[in-house]
Formats: structure tokens, sequence, C-alpha cells
């Protein structure tokens, strides 16, 4: 315990690796003070209440109030750490941190027995794919030609979903994912969506993370194609980059921003023609926006990366070069002299350790970008595979790097070239978690750490929940002891936007029977085309000018056998989905089968299709 805190003299305890030290829970006479000292709120809004309300109009211009008496974790060393303090809000940003805090008049939010700390920061999220939750949670990254790459992200949700989205489907991802982040306590999200096929489809996307009222970096990255070399002729990444900056990221004061996507391992649409990352860098170096790409070594992109280290090292003129807004995601399997590049340039890396542990991108760099002091950001990545809560990435990351250093302490023999680190800590991963993250995202003037003139994204954790209490060490029990059930109040930029645990102005109900039937139409389109092409046509519009359903009978007939994965049932269903969608031209008979008829058990693949559609036809969509 430090006494200088409990006296109300903040200490710098956020120090690195060396020496930290951490603060831990008032005394029980701190704690029955804080209690007496509550009876004097203004308007208390305790969270232990459920009669009492959010502060009124939090967020809006001139409006105050204050977080009271909780356990602060600032993230900032000039502010320091409280075992008990305050911090004041007016409008969108922090106005003070510190005990004791005089607010006049201000609603008061009761923090005591809390922990009150900057909302998590998560670099890499392809928030569109999350109606596909867990459909590859068995996956890997693609197929390498080893064991078990039959199941794999790029061939499945790359090649093969993400051609059949419409732009409604990556809107109901995009929001229903912005807010399940929030539910968890992530204010800021980068959104890595490779489905930019058309402009609907980008709108949609910004559309949809707006409509969340949650800090979002937009990403323009390709819209994936099934051969994986770049995005479709005539998509308009990364052209439409300009358009999208000038018309939805013109001001610095909002919050969304933008990033430019440059993924190094796609190739020209035409032969002779620059790279398209080359195109895609120089397109964000003009528009002066961040530039990411996953750098993934297992997928051969190695040598393209030692291409532009050498050319950063050597400052080779007219050739793309590192330079300090790249975002490097991943980082497996590269070169000691592309890291040496990715250093002096001052580029950022983020790590996404249970994706790389689980999907054979490679070890992840965890020890590697702590020997070249560049302090890593923490992502999700894919929820068809992982959980993106932040929590899972704090815990791995120290767990792993903390392996490799107990294997090298007990001499283990593959640890023996591991180099000499000091274990990282939990107050390591916070910060990579949080203030990191904002760094590598250019907001660190913004968000990542409680600092007055800031804006307020803060998260409220219940440290008194049965899987914490009692509480004694604050970093600790974050990282180590809890996870999204402990948070109870999410702010961004000053609103209020989750309380008590539940969120607020949401309709789950509803957006839960969209996001369902998102997934439905999408699983239906894709059983569909994989049932009647050999090679999964990239997007809608290979379709043909005019489909029946006695065209659809008819490819039925030719590919249904017996063995075939796809009943008679299931194929009928898929294609009359399919019609329904409005981004389908030519449909000329309108048919809708119900879900449970979409999805229903397999049948003999040579039974009468007449008999199957009279048994199951309906004229109008499922409820």
């Amino acid at each position: 315990m430090c006494k200088l805190c409990d006296e109300g003299k903040p200490q710098d305890h956020s120090r690195s690796q060396l020496g930290r030290r951490d603060f831990l829970k008032a005394s029980t006479a701190t704690a029955a003070a804080a209690a007496g000292m509550s009876l004097f709120a203004a308007r208390p809004a305790a969270a232990h209440d459920d009669d009492d309300e959010a502060p009124r109009d939090s967020g809006r211009r001139g409006r105050r109030y204050v977080i009271r008496g909780g356990h602060v974790t600032s993230m900032d060393p000039a502010v320091g750490d409280f075992v008990k303090a305050d911090v004041l809000v007016e409008g969108k940003k922090i106005l003070a941190v510190g005990p004791n805090l005089h607010a006049g008049g201000a609603d008061e939010i009761d923090a005591r027995g809390k922990i009150v700390m900057p909302g998590f920061v998560d670099t890499h999220h392809h928030q569109f794919e999350t109606a596909l939750r867990s459909f590859l949670a068995d996956g890997l990254l693609f197929n390498d030609g080893l064991p078990h790459g039959a199941i794999n992200y790029f061939q499945y949700i790359l090649g093969t979903f993400a051609g059949v989205y419409r732009p409604a489907d990556v809107y109901i991802s995009e929001l229903f994912e912005s807010l399940s982040q929030l539910d968890a306590g992530v204010t800021t999200s980068h959104d890595i969506s490779q489905i930019h096929y058309s402009k609907d489809h980008s709108v949609a996307a910004i559309k949809g993370s707006a409509d969340s009222g949650r800090r979002i970096v937009f990403g323009f990255f390709e819209g994936a194609r099934a051969d994986l070399l770049g995005s479709p002729p005539g998509a308009w990444y990364p052209g439409g980059a300009t358009e999208l900056k000038e018309k939805y990221f013109s001001s610095s004061d909002q919050l969304m921003t933008m990033t430019m996507g440059g993924e190094i391992y796609l190739l020209p649409n035409n032969p002779g023609d620059p790279r398209t990352y080359e195109t895609a860098w120089k397109i964000g170096r003009q528009l002066q926006i961040p530039i990411a790409a996953h750098i993934v070594g297992s997928f051969g992109m190695g040598p393209e990366f030692d291409k532009i280290a050498q050319n950063t090292l050597n400052n080779t003129a007219n050739t793309t070069k590192f330079g300090a807004d790249n975002l490097f995601i991943h980082m497996t399997g590269m070169s000691d002299m592309s890291w040496g590049a990715v250093k002096l340039a001052g580029a950022g890396v983020s790590l996404a350790v249970p994706i790389e542990m689980n999907m054979r991108h490679g070890t992840p760099p965890i020890l590697k970008t702590l020997a070249m002091g560049i302090p890593p950001s923490l992502s999700v990545d894919v929820e068809v595979t992982l959980t993106a809560d932040m929590f899972t990435q704090m815990r791995s990351t120290m767990n792993l790097q903390r392996m490799f250093m107990n294997a090298r302490a007990l001499g283990e023999p593959y640890a023996a070239g591991f180099p000499n680190q000091e274990l990282l800590t939990t107050r390591d991963v916070l910060r990579f978690a949080t203030i990191e993250g904002a760094r590598d995202l250019k907001l660190d003037n913004k968000t990542g750490s409680l600092t007055p003139g800031k804006e307020a994204d803060i998260i409220i954790l219940d440290a008194q929940a049965i899987n914490v209490h009692p509480l004694n060490v604050v970093p600790g029990a974050v990282v180590s002891l809890m996870d999204r059930s402990n948070v109870e109040t999410v702010i961004v930029a000053g609103k209020v936007r989750k309380w008590q645990g539940k969120l607020l102005d949401v309709d789950l109900a509803s957006l839960r029977s969209q996001l369902e039937a998102s997934r439905e139409f999408s699983s239906c389109r894709r059983r569909w085309f994989r049932s009647t092409s050999s090679s999964f046509p990239f997007h809608l519009r290979t379709l043909p000018a005019t489909i029946t359903v006695s065209t659809l009978l008819r490819s039925m007939s030719d590919t249904t056998a017996p063995g075939t994965t796809l009943s008679g049932c299931t194929l009928i269903a898929s294609a009359s989905r399919m019609m329904m969608s409005a981004s389908l031209p030519g449909v000329s008979e309108p048919v809708f089968l119900s879900s449970r008829r979409c999805f229903a058990p397999l049948m003999v693949a040579n039974r009468s299709t007449s008999r199957l559609v009279s048994s199951s036809w309906s004229g109008k969509p499922a409820a």
C-alpha cells in the first residue's frame, strides 16, 4: 500500500518493467470513510441501485459529472494512480483527476469499490464477420499444404462468405460487433473489414460503426476475392479512399477516423501495373492517414517485406518505404533486417497473440518486439475463430512471454536461444491494451489514458464482484481475474454508453434478429454458389442476368447426387432466399422459404424435387 497515495498525494506507479510497483486497495478504514463521504453526493448515481439513472445529457457541451471515489488507474505517469480519487468530466473531455474534486452541483457516479481506467483500444478487428462467429473455431489461416490446413480462413471466409455479403450484411455485423465490444469495455477499435467491393459496402461499414456511438478507426481495405490476388476488377479500392476521406473523415473533431489498408501480398489487376500496396500506400500518404497491413511470414510475405525494408534502410529514391505512419499487424517470421527497418522508421506493431497461436500465423513475436524496444499494441483479429475481448488478449500475451522466459530460466532446450528479458507484468499488458493502442492508431492525443484535456473514454470495472473481491492489486485484478462481466459502466467521449451492466439505447432483440437473418442469408447463398459452380465466384456480379426457380431446379438436378453434403431441401431454400435479395437483378419468381426449411436435416438426394417444392413452399418471408 502506498502511504502517499492514501494521503491524497498521487505517486507514479506506472514506470516500465524494471522496478514497477503496483498500488493496492485502500484499507478498511479508508473505505469506511469513503462510504461516509457519499452521504454528501449532489445526486449520486450509484451503480448498485437499479432505480438510479445515468448522468443526464452526458457528453453534451457544458454538461458536467464526476466519477467519485474509485480506484483510479490513469495510465499516465504524469497523472499517477490513486487508491481513491475522482474523475471530473465536462462535455466530452476530462477536466481533472484527483482526490476530493470540487464539482459543484454536478451529477455523480458512485465508483466506490470500482476500478476507474481508460477504455481498451483494439488495433485490429475484422468486424464485418460478426455474423460468422465461431464458424471457423477449428480452422487455420490458409491451406499451406501441411496437416489440418484444409479448413482455413482464406478459403472459407474471405474466398467464400465475403463475396456474398450485401451492404445490409456489412451494416448489421459492424453495428452488432461495435456494441458487443462496447459491452466489453473496448471504447476504440480499428476496423479492418476486407469487404469494400463497392461504395455501398464501404458506406454500410461506416454507418454501422458510427451508429454504435463508439470510437472507430475505419480501415479502407480491399474487397476479398476468390483468387486472393487483389480487389476484383472494377472495385473502387484503393482509389475510393480520397472520396471517403473527404466525405466522412474530413474533420479531426469526430469519433471516427480513417486508415489506409495496403496488403503487400496483393498483386495488381493488370500485368505491368504497380503492386496494389504501392498504390495504396501512396494514396494514404497523400491523404495523410495511417497505413496498415497484415505481415505474416507463413504466408510468404518475407521477401517483399525485406525489399521494402532494404529500400527504407538505403533510403532508395522513388521506392515505397516504411514510415511512422505504418501499423504492421502480426509481424510473424520477419527477418532481423526488416525488424531493424521497422524500428528505424518508428512504425507500430499490433499483436493478436491468441489468434496467431491458434491459426498458424507463426509464433507471436512478443520477444522480438520487446527486444527491439517497440511496445506492441494488442488486437482481437477475427471472431470466426476466437473471442474479441481484451482481457483474453492481455492474459495470453503476458502468459506467452513469461512461458518463454521461464523456459529459458529452467534451461529447457527449445528456449536456449531466447533473449534474456524481464518478465512482463500485468501493468505492462494493461499499457499495451490502452495507451500503446492509442499511439499506434495516432489517437494518443485523444484517448488511451485518463489525462485532463483528453476525451473521456472511461470504463468502470466492478471490483466487488465475486470473481474479484477482495481487491488487492489493481492491475493484477484487471488482467488476471476480470472478464467482460466486470465491465459495469462504459463512457465514450463523455457519453455514458453502458450503465449498471446494460447497454443504453439499444434494442438487442431486434439487432439479434437482424444478425441471424444476415447469417442465414449469407449461408444460403454460399451453399447455392458452391453447389452450382466449380469455382466460387468472387462476387454477385458474376451471376446470370435472370434467375428462375426452374433454372435452380435444373442446376440442382445436375449437381445433387448420392453422397453430396447438400440436400435438395437446403438447396432450394438457399436459392429461394437468395432470390428475395434486392441486390440480385433479374429475379422473376420471388420465393422465400423459412429458416427452418433452410436448415432442415439432410434429405435423400434423389427425392422428388416437385414434391419437395409443394410441401415446403412459402409465399412470404419467414418470420
